[in-house]
């Protein structure tokens, strides 16, 4: 396939480069930038529909990325290279390719729920380097997906795709606008036969982590990074748990504190007979 070329900011680019700074931007497109040869090649793998893929029009491809290039029937374009570099988010080392993906829907369907289910929420967080910590995490100890619940960070805003090195290419992401939607889809699993546990962290929970059990089928529900919990969570827990620490520090960071968590699930998984 011929490449289009751009070696001037024409409308194309600068729809392109809002999608870096912009949710709104990239909900109303329906796509999102991704760079780095692990995030790209995981979208491929796991057949996200690429849109476009932008290369350096100054230099030859790499194996790789010509590799990138044949398996997908997206738009190639080769953009020059300061550009490109803009594209990146970057101020320096233009990357060899960029892609344009398309948005995933927002469905709790696309979270598989088996018998070893493990899950996380993770409410109306505010930074969206949080969100990419927890989703590689997440990718880390097996769960199986994580629900943005509330007036949230975006997870496909450059600086989470970056925090989560790839896994969220791997691991489904929904966002939904309340608990309530969570709870209707728990609902419906119940009904199904599929019960799931909810298990909240706050520091001041009833019990210790390491005391719930979390061999069954489990989802985390992890708070804002300032205020915790909203309200109506902690009312759909079935359990509040507490992560035990010392030293000076009051707190855990969210996202440090969902990596715990899930940490113990998966020791507790690996230790049943």
């Amino acid at each position: 396939m011929a490449a289009a070329r751009i070696t001037r900011p024409n409308a194309r680019f600068q729809q392109w480069e809002a999608l870096l700074r912009n949710q709104n931007k990239r909900q109303r497109a329906g796509e999102f930038l991704l760079q780095g040869v692990r995030p790209i090649t995981l979208a491929v793998e796991h057949g996200w529909p690429v849109r476009a893929l932008i290369h350096d029009a100054d230099r030859p491809l790499s194996r790789w990325a010509a590799g990138i290039l044949a398996r997908t029937d997206a738009e190639h374009i080769a953009m020059s290279p300061d550009l490109l570099l803009q594209l990146s988010g970057k101020e320096q080392q233009t990357p060899e390719l960029v892609a344009v993906v398309e948005l995933p829907a927002d469905d709790l369907t696309r979270i598989p729920v088996t018998p070893t289910f493990l899950g996380a929420v993770f409410d109306r967080p505010t930074g969206p380097g949080n969100i990419g910590t927890l989703i590689r995490s997440l990718d880390a100890f097996g769960g199986a997906g994580l629900i943005v619940t509330g007036h949230a960070a975006d997870p496909y805003d450059p600086k989470a795709v970056r925090a989560s090195t790839g896994s969220l290419l791997a691991l489904p992401v929904v966002r939904v606008r309340s608990h309530r939607d969570v709870l209707d889809w728990t609902a419906a699993l119940h009904a199904d036969g599929r019960p799931v546990q909810i298990v909240g962290t706050d520091e001041h929970g009833d019990r210790d982590i390491a005391d719930v059990d979390l061999t069954r089928p489990t989802l985390l529900v992890i708070g804002n990074e300032t205020h915790g919990l909203s309200a109506g969570w902690r009312d759909a827990c079935d359990i509040m748990s507490r992560i035990p620490i010392g030293g000076s520090a009051s707190s855990l960071n969210a996202a440090n504190a969902a990596t715990v968590a899930l940490y113990e699930a998966t020791r507790q998984r690996t230790r049943r007979p």
